[in-house]
């Protein structure tokens, strides 16, 4: 089970971070310990998946105050009231979604732009929305320092997704809503998957997939996500 909550470690390392970047200043090797030793016991398998989490480097997408922290599997606050999921998390809906063959994905809830940067490396082009103005604005440096460019970023409330580059093979919502958003529904492509957490007091991480006829539906795990935000409740 999966409970997406701030943890807060305290001595969490007898290694000193200044001696730590000295002998690996990519932190390459606490990212491969992480794979190794949090993600790959979750059962996480997909070799394009273990691959996108080795390399894209998470301490870039934490505040500096928590860079100490950036991996260990625990989600860390960005401002905002937002946090950065855990890794195994991130890795756990993004197999979900199974990618292989996906062309272009959505994504609802950019926050700090690591789950933007673990999709593309994986599919050839994301989309991604964030209603917090200064966090979209940061993620968007951010991934386009690290040289990503097949991210594609705007500000605005998610719920609506974006219908003009429509439809998707996948979508993924990072934050949780109290129904599943009929616009996302319908803007998933025949075949497609959209994973989200829905609920407020009592979350569950759901599947659904879309078939010619209609959608099947699957409760992955429980969860705890912050709630999606609408433009209505940033006014």
């Amino acid at each position: 089970m999966f409970i997406h909550s701030l943890i807060v470690l305290a001595g969490c390392s007898g290694v000193s971070r200044e001696d730590s970047l000295l002998k690996d200043p990519a932190r390459q090797a606490e990212r491969d310990r992480m794979v190794d030793e949090e993600i790959i016991p979750q059962g996480i398998k997909d070799p394009k998946i273990l691959a996108a989490v080795r390399h894209v480097p998470r301490h870039k997408f934490v505040p500096s105050d928590y860079s100490d922290l950036a991996y260990y599997d625990i989600p860390l606050p960005i401002g905002h009231g937002q946090t950065i999921s855990q890794p195994s998390l991130v890795a756990l809906m993004t197999e979900a979604l199974a990618l292989e063959g996906a062309k272009r994905v959505l994504e609802i809830g950019t926050g700090s732009g690591y789950q933007s940067a673990v999709l593309a490396e994986i599919v050839p082009e994301v989309f991604t929305i964030e209603i917090v103005e200064p966090l979209a604005t940061k993620a968007a440096h951010t991934l386009a320092e690290l040289g990503y460019r097949n991210i594609h970023a705007r500000v605005g409330d998610g719920y609506r997704g974006w219908p003009e580059e429509a439809p998707f093979d996948a979508i993924i919502v990072t934050a949780a809503p109290d129904h599943v958003p009929q616009p996302l529904l319908d803007q998933l492509a025949v075949g497609g998957r959209l994973i989200l957490p829905v609920g407020r007091d009592y979350q569950t991480l759901e599947l659904h997939y879309r078939t010619a006829k209609g959608f099947e539906r699957k409760i992955i795990t429980l969860v705890r996500f912050v709630p999606l935000v609408r433009e209505r409740q940033q006014e």
